[in-house]
């Protein structure tokens, strides 16, 4: 007598709450684990042995793909073949996540922006992927997803999503090889966005700024201070520098002659090489840090240990020892290049792509910017003179103020 089959369906599994197996028939059972998870099983006699051959998890697995994988096992079986060996046969040329998540950077990497760009993907996807690294990549499930996914979805949900859209790219890229089939489980539009709860969008200037009213008191007291992190937050503020730009800051960029800083495209957010014009404050700030030295293919801003910049936290530390906040959160470094963009705004007629320039922004459509060869250096040198007298904190009308030794 042929034993019966199919006998869950579709709609009523998803409601089912009971620990335990639940029959499909022919060996596929629907098994409920204690923590409310799901998966698909098929259980079979193999030489006088039971064994259970795991098929999925039930986010990832339908009822109709359990069923046909569950026949496909039988259909061995009946043969004499056992499922599992042939599956751990099929898993030893299986290459795994983490090995086509390499492929994909180094197959990637001409097209990434700057190698900073390219550490990032190296990171997100060895650190934060680790527990999927190992698993063959055609096993990669939902279930596998999520459990990267979940533990940061709400602490760091931009990194989360980054995460996300990064292991879709390798798990796409692993169908295109041959090595998966069927629905991307990290997909997000239809699959994803049903289980997880959508990111909070960040707003516009989110980084919390001083108003650029405040920032010459702040200055004076940022003088007082004779760590290196403050005159690295010094030059930052003058240059209106990303904090990566001033952290990776070697001696051979700069150019004293040309009083500029010339900052290489592979550091800098937008792939192009980028001019600084140096102003008197700034090339003061520089000569007093080349009294430590000034090795072409030394840091400018040194960090304790030899041959290493200073820490990628240490101005925001700066900051908060000074208890520097606005209204209502703590005044944070990259704020300052808001502060900035404010200050010619409100107070000044630069043009605005001077501006937009100064902050190494991309403008303009990709029309006009094909036509703008320049970079108007001398225009911005201007600018950043002003910016940088704006920022002299005032001085009394009798006393002639001194900068600090060095």
């Amino acid at each position: 007598m042929a034993l019966a089959i199919n006998k869950l369906n579709a709609r009523g599994i998803g409601s089912l709450t009971k620990v335990g197996r639940h029959s499909d028939g022919g060996g596929l059972y629907l098994v409920v684990d204690k923590n409310g998870s799901k998966r698909w099983v098929f259980l079979y006699r193999y030489k006088d042995q039971q064994k259970e051959m795991g098929l999925g998890g039930f986010n990832s697995v339908s009822l109709a793909k359990a069923r046909e994988l569950a026949a496909a096992a039988r259909a061995m079986r009946q043969a004499g073949v056992d499922p599992i060996e042939e599956k751990r046969k099929v898993v030893s040329v299986m290459p795994s996540f983490g090995e086509v998540a390499d492929d994909f950077i180094e197959a990637m990497r001409p097209q990434f922006r700057n190698a900073k760009h390219v550490a990032q993907w190296e990171m997100t996807l060895r650190e934060y992927a680790a527990p999927m690294r190992s698993k063959p990549v055609n096993e990669i499930t939902t279930d596998d997803v999520l459990a990267v996914l979940k533990p940061m979805w709400l602490t760091k949900p931009e990194t989360a999503s980054r995460l996300r859209g990064r292991i879709e790219r390798v798990l796409d890229a692993a169908k295109a090889k041959g090595h998966r089939s069927g629905e991307n489980p990290a997909l997000w539009r239809g699959h994803l966005d049903n289980l997880l709860s959508k990111r909070r969008k960040l707003s516009r200037g989110h980084h919390a700024a001083m108003a650029y009213e405040d920032v010459a008191a702040f200055m004076k007291a940022l003088r007082e201070r004779e760590a290196i992190s403050a005159r690295a937050l010094e030059f930052t503020v003058l240059t209106a520098a990303r904090s990566g730009e001033t952290f990776g800051a070697k001696w051979q960029e700069v150019d004293f002659k040309g009083a500029q800083w010339i900052v290489p495209k592979e550091r800098m957010k937008a792939g192009r090489e980028h001019r600084v014009p140096l102003t008197p404050a700034a090339l003061a700030i520089l000569k007093e840090m080349a009294e430590l030295g000034a090795e072409p293919d030394g840091y400018i801003f040194p960090g304790q240990k030899e041959g290493r910049p200073l820490s990628g936290t240490a101005m925001e530390m700066t900051l908060r020892r000074m208890k520097v906040k606005d209204a209502t959160k703590v005044v944070t470094v990259h704020g300052f290049r808001s502060s900035f963009r404010d200050w010619c705004g409100e107070e000044t007629s630069f043009p605005r792509e001077l501006a937009e320039a100064a902050l190494a922004h991309v403008y303009g459509d990709e029309t006009e910017r094909a036509y703008r060869r320049g970079d108007a250096l001398e225009k911005r040198r201007k600018l950043m003179v002003a910016w940088a007298n704006y920022c002299e904190p005032k001085k009394p009308s009798n006393v002639l103020q001194m900068r600090r030794p060095a």
